[in-house]
């Protein structure tokens, strides 16, 4: 059963959902984790709600919204506030249009973007296909629920230990961050290339060099907290990287790079909390079956319900 928001403080919740494309059965976002034929992206509304979440927003593609409606929405439109955006490569604002060859949008940042128009207070956004952890919806809404005014331009990151972030059937590709004293984030250093041998975390770089990682260091799932301001923020550096990328088929623009440039030019500070939840996702089609094994195990610790919606309750 569904817990209350008791404060009934308004937080959206951002799901990105525009890769998964019409062919539903076969894109692991849609794939069955629950013993209910629960995914992982319910789990993360059910965590998210429980947490004090009062919206959904989801950003999708156009092509797919009378699908995603029918098979999505109807299960949570009883018992939390719905909504959708939809990111297409032509639905930007107003810079120099695109390459007619190019195919995709422009990546995660673009993707938050298309919710400006509807989202107004605090948010968070995750990825459709990362199993979080209950626990990390807790910090992260409660520290939202606390910005004021004066910290509008304070936005929040949660990390992950990085040993609680791999895949045990091949290497990952992760964000690892620098923290200053105060818990601000100063950089995130991109590592294409994690993975485990002879018990010891190492990245792999393009010389072939290994570099052993401690298994304590912060790691971003891309699991981060907005306020509204950060909207402009977002307009007015995916105009600057349009003009550098505009003709270029496979340029996106990220989340870790529109952090880091917020950072680098002093136009907001990310604070950075910690998680000890283990995140689980499908990287690899191995993963199906260990993110099954540790949700039962979950469920059979009473930590989620055999159904996680029930007649909208």
């Amino acid at each position: 059963m569904l817990l209350k928001n008791q404060k009934q403080i308004p937080l959206s919740l951002l799901v990105l959902a525009a890769g998964m494309g019409s062919r539903y059965g076969s894109l692991k976002q849609l794939e069955i984790m629950g013993p209910s034929g629960e995914t992982i992206m319910d789990y993360s509304i059910y965590d998210a709600i429980n947490a004090g979440f009062t919206r959904i927003v989801f950003v999708i593609q156009k092509s797919f919204e009378k699908e995603f409606q029918e098979k999505i929405f109807i299960k949570y439109q009883n018992i939390v506030k719905v909504d959708c955006v939809f990111q297409e490569i032509d639905v930007f604002p107003d810079y120099q249009k695109p390459s007619a060859l190019r195919k995709k949008p422009w990546g995660t940042a673009h993707a938050v973007l298309m919710a400006k128009e509807i989202i107004h207070e605090p948010f968070t956004v995750i990825n459709a296909d990362d199993f979080y952890g209950a626990n990390s919806y807790k910090i992260m809404a409660e520290y939202l629920s606390k910005l004021t005014d004066k910290t509008q331009n304070t936005y929040v990151l949660l990390t992950y230990k990085l040993k609680n972030t791999l895949s045990k059937n091949g290497s990952v590709s992760r964000g690892i961050c620098q923290i200053d004293q105060k818990s601000f984030l100063t950089s995130i250093v991109e590592h294409t290339k994690i993975g485990v041998e002879k018990n010891q975390i190492y990245s792999s770089h393009a010389t072939n060099a290994k570099e052993i990682l401690s298994d304590e260091l912060p790691t971003s799932m891309n699991f981060i907290g907005f306020t509204p301001s950060v909207f402009e923020w977002i307009e007015h550096f995916f105009k600057i990287f349009l003009e550098k990328n505009t003709e270029d088929l496979d340029a996106e623009f990220f989340l870790p790079f529109l952090v880091s440039e917020i950072i680098n030019k002093k136009k907001g500070k990310v604070k950075v909390l910690s998680s000890n939840e283990k995140w689980y996702g499908v990287t690899y089609f191995k993963d199906k079956e260990w993110v099954k094994k540790n949700i039962r195990f979950k469920i059979n610790r009473g930590e989620y319900p055999k159904k996680l919606f029930v007649d909208g309750q």
